[in-house]
């Protein structure tokens, strides 16, 4: 009897060591599946950034792929810095609940409280602007008057502009969703006349610092004209792309956080383990708001929300800004997480966000492969298309991709049908052929808007 003990231990041992292995093969068979992706991805030029995958509070997928400088020739790391564009108003929003947890102020504040320059906008509040219901108009609008003379857009011109045009809101307070650029950036502004601290120390003492997020910052890198080798280059496949970055390099809130997957996934970590604000703060950031009608809205404090099987709730947002492509999500209630960030550096202009492949993935489904076609094939396509009105589009081969005159590259379905990269309502293509293969035309549809149109290709 005196065995039993070590006998029952020895079981249980065995079956730990049965379920680790179960589940190191698991996460191997995951890892594999997404280094597949991303790596076909970034043979055909379509992804050059890093990703990291979480699954259930253990990183199980980060790489970096192509270059952060082609012109140097410097890879990039899993220290490279990127501009997260959009995906900085999660912060903004989260600075805002600080603030509200320290009564320094309440959601339901009239912005003009803070903001007496813009007395007129009666009715708006600072949760209008959180949750995109403000209907406030588009700041950049401010500025077409005079947009070659302009150097620097910042967020006191902006503020000063509103409260001297005085434009009407595109909508009465709450009636309506809207994403607006123009409200995170006047939370930025918001938070800096309520701290007396700038938007980036009050971030940085706030959420960066106590987190340890060292690669993490507010950053004007043009405005400023800093060199930092840690920053991810910006490819601009337009060269006016340039001259628009650097005239709103001065505005904030809605943008101009710069950080690695790294740091991100801390962040993922701390909103997971309520590290900077409570269980309810939380839950109320990522539950959706709604509009007067009672209907919800899909967004809550700087995420989008949504609901689906086998996923279950989700929070995410991506962030575009001309060189740069990110994107963060979690899965609340199954505790993964996808980080996503491009810098475009492999100079082909193609983009892709792979991540309901990557979702599938996380969840084995099947994903389906990538149609590629050889070169041979698309070259036929490529040429000189006439409309019902005589009017003139050329598809081109550049890339290896087909390309359309308005500057959008082409994914293959099948060998003659492709969908325009990045567009929704999803567009198509489809080309089609005479008894011999000669290409006789293609047609475009878009059935959500009711688009359908045959052009003939020009001989």
């Amino acid at each position: 009897m005196k065995q039993f003990p070590n006998l029952v231990f020895l079981l249980s041992f065995l079956l730990i060591v049965n379920v680790l292995f179960a589940q190191d093969g698991n996460t191997k068979q995951l890892t594999d599946r997404l280094d597949s992706l991303y790596t076909e991805l970034n043979a055909y030029g379509e992804f050059n950034g890093n990703v990291l995958i979480a699954n259930k509070g253990r990183e199980i997928y980060s790489k970096s792929f192509g270059v952060s400088d082609g012109e140097k020739e410097i890879p990039l790391s899993s220290r490279s810095i990127f501009y997260l564009a959009s995906v900085s108003k999660q912060f903004t929003a989260v600075a805002m609940v600080l603030l509200a947890k320290g009564k320094k102020l309440n959601y339901s504040d009239a912005i003009t409280e803070y903001l007496p320059e813009l007395g007129f906008y009666r009715g708006v509040t600072i949760e209008n602007l959180i949750h995109h219901t403000s209907g406030l108009p588009d700041y950049v609008d401010l500025f077409k008057k005079d947009w070659d003379s302009i150097e620097t857009i910042t967020n006191k011109e902006v503020i000063k502009r509103l409260g001297e045009q005085k434009p009407g809101l595109l909508f009465a307070p709450g009636e309506k969703w809207q994403y607006s650029n123009t409200g995170y950036l006047l939370l930025a502004s918001i938070i800096e006349r309520v701290s007396n601290q700038t938007y980036g120390d009050f971030l940085d003492e706030h959420i960066f610092g106590p987190l340890n997020m060292d690669d993490t910052k507010v950053l004007f890198v043009h405005k400023d004209k800093l060199v930092d080798g840690q920053i991810a280059k910006a490819h601009y496949e337009n060269p006016d792309d340039l001259e628009y970055v650097q005239k709103l390099d001065g505005t904030y809130g809605q943008a101009k956080i710069y950080s690695t997957v790294k740091d991100l996934w801390k962040w993922d970590r701390a909103l997971k383990n309520n590290l900077l604000v409570s269980q309810q703060d939380k839950e109320s950031m990522f539950t959706t708001s709604r509009l007067n009608s009672g209907k919800d809205t899909g967004y809550g404090f700087g995420w989008y929300i949504k609901s689906e099987d086998p996923f279950k709730k989700m929070v995410n947002h991506s962030g575009y800004f001309p060189g740069y492509l990110t994107y963060m999500e979690h899965h609340i209630d199954h505790d993964m997480t996808i980080i996503i960030l491009q810098n475009n550096e492999n100079r082909t202009g193609k983009k892709r966000l792979p991540v309901l492949e990557t979702r599938n993935i996380l969840y084995h489904i099947p994903i389906k492969n990538d149609v590629r076609l050889p070169e041979a094939t698309l070259q036929k396509y490529a040429g000189v298309y006439i409309n019902e009105n005589r009017k003139e589009a050329s598809i081109v081969l550049k890339h290896r991709s087909l390309w359309t005159n308005n500057g959008f590259d082409l994914i293959p379905v099948s060998e003659t049908k492709f969908k325009v990269n990045g567009f929704w309502p999803e567009v198509t293509y489809t080309f089609v052929l005479d008894g011999k293969g000669f290409v006789e035309g293609y047609r475009m549809e878009q059935p959500e808007q009711g688009v359908d149109k045959t052009l003939t290709r020009k001989r």
